[in-house]
């Protein structure tokens, strides 16, 4: 096992003046630091595998589901691009994430607490929690539709059993990190080999799938378009798990010693890159099924889930299709449920740097997305879901600039960062993506205004 110079729990800080780190426990700090780094080469990288993927969940949750589903039914395959662009940003971002993290032995949530007036930090942590419920809204959701379309149980009732999955998630907790890993990761099989599956019986055109992942002005001029394609991204990007990657990259056990960092933040790169491509090919199957079965046929606006898996079956002429859908949705739920009950423990945390017991903070959170989940159930049923969805979802991307902006100022100051400091390039581009991000969202507000 490799000697680990700083000891648990302990947080290693920068030395650069202007970093108004005092030292104190770790975010998560039952996991903080818990996996060794062995070996060489691959047996090496491997031992930084699994972060990545625990990120990539939140970027084919349910809300992604709608997004997708709608964009595909309305405009074919038009918005692959969205998809793409937005994965890419996600990539960039999730790097920038792992640097802040190893670099200076913080998250993100606690250099903000850190580096800004305790007035703005506090805003910075209603926006995050603000994501948060707006993801676990769209989680709870999925979840109870999953449940309905499999077992038949009512939303109404499915929306409360959702609360039961806050102790599987601290079950693996106990047992230790890396089994809540091996959760995701097994069930990101599932999900994946359900819509392979899909997609192959769906028999798209290909030639059209290529054509989509270039992009098109009619999408910024196309408000319709434009309105989901702000939903693809903030389902894609997710303010809360830059929270979240920037915290649990932490659970390796990396020296203090700038070498060690540098390979850290290479193989925490490599980690998060591999599983957000694979998050990729999950969104876009979504996209590339609603686009070569609803659209083909006429269907547009396909948005609620359960009408899709409906329609499945007899669009696809096997009905192991419709099944296969609940499954993956059913697996996605759970799996996003792992994702934001996390990151709700992590910005409260460093933003706040309260500590709740595991339990309470996870019920806490799940009970603040039952309520909005429940109302709107009640209030619009199963045919009111998808629009919901879509909006928790273009929610996210307006908290984005608040999580984007502190990551990219963080990264790029050398007071701060030390000899890790993000090279300029990486900056550069991380500035487009804000600027583009912020635009885009002013245009969304603007259409949304106008009517």
């Amino acid at each position: 096992m490799q000697e680990v110079t700083r000891a648990r729990g302990e947080v290693a800080a920068s030395e650069e003046p202007g970093w108004r780190n005092k030292r104190g426990e770790p975010s998560l700090r039952e996991v903080w630091g818990s996996i060794p780094v062995q070996g060489t080469g691959w047996r090496r990288l491997l031992a930084f595998l699994g972060p990545g993927y625990l990120v990539s969940v939140g970027y084919m949750d349910p809300g992604n589901w709608a997004t997708s589903l709608a964009g595909g039914s309305t405009f074919g395959y038009t918005l692959l691009c969205i998809a793409l662009l937005s994965n890419l940003m996600a990539i960039l971002l999730q790097a920038l994430c792992a640097r802040l993290g190893f670099a200076t032995g913080r998250d993100l949530a606690q250099a903000c607490r850190d580096a800004f007036p305790r007035p703005i930090s506090n805003v910075l942590w209603v926006m995050a929690e603000i994501a948060i419920c707006a993801t676990d809204l769209a989680e709870v959701i999925g979840t109870a539709i999953g449940l309905n379309l499999l077992f038949g149980i009512p939303l109404e009732i499915g929306v409360f059993i959702t609360a039961l999955d806050v102790f599987l998630i601290l079950y693996l907790q106990n047992l230790g990190f890396r089994w809540i890993e091996a959760f995701v990761v097994g069930t990101l099989m599932v999900i994946a080999a359900c819509f392979g599956v899909q997609v192959a019986l769906a028999d798209p055109d290909w030639r059209q799938v290529i054509l989509g992942f270039a992009p098109t002005v009619e999408i910024v001029r196309n408000p319709e378009m434009l309105y989901l394609a702000m939903g693809i991204l903030g389902a894609t990007v997710m303010p809360h798990n830059l929270y979240l990657h920037s915290s649990i990259v932490q659970t390796r056990a990396v020296g203090d010693d700038i070498e060690s960092k540098r390979e850290a933040i290479k193989f925490a790169t490599i980690d998060s890159s591999i599983a957000l491509m694979l998050a990729l090919i999950v969104n876009a199957s979504i996209l590339i099924l609603a686009a070569a079965t609803f659209h083909k046929a006429g269907h547009s606006g396909i948005a609620d889930l359960e009408q899709a898996q409906h329609l499945l079956a007899p669009l696809l002429g096997s009905s192991p299709a419709a099944a296969l859908f609940g499954v993956a949705l059913l697996c996605c739920g759970l799996n996003s449920t792992v994702t934001a009950t996390l990151s709700g423990q992590v910005v409260m945390e460093g933003f706040i740097n309260v500590r709740l017991p595991s339990w309470l903070r996870r019920l806490a959170t799940r009970s603040l997305a039952l309520i909005p989940a429940s109302i709107g159930v009640i209030l619009y049923g199963e045919s009111g879901t998808g629009s919901l969805l879509i909006l928790s979802q273009v929610v996210l991307s307006m908290q984005l600039p608040f999580a984007i902006v502190p990551l990219v100022m963080f990264t790029a100051d050398r007071r701060k960062m030390g000899i890790l400091v993000a090279p300029r390039w990486v900056t550069a581009l991380a500035v487009i993506v804000a600027v583009v991000v912020i635009a885009l969202n002013i245009k969304v507000i603007y259409d949304l205004a106008v009517g």
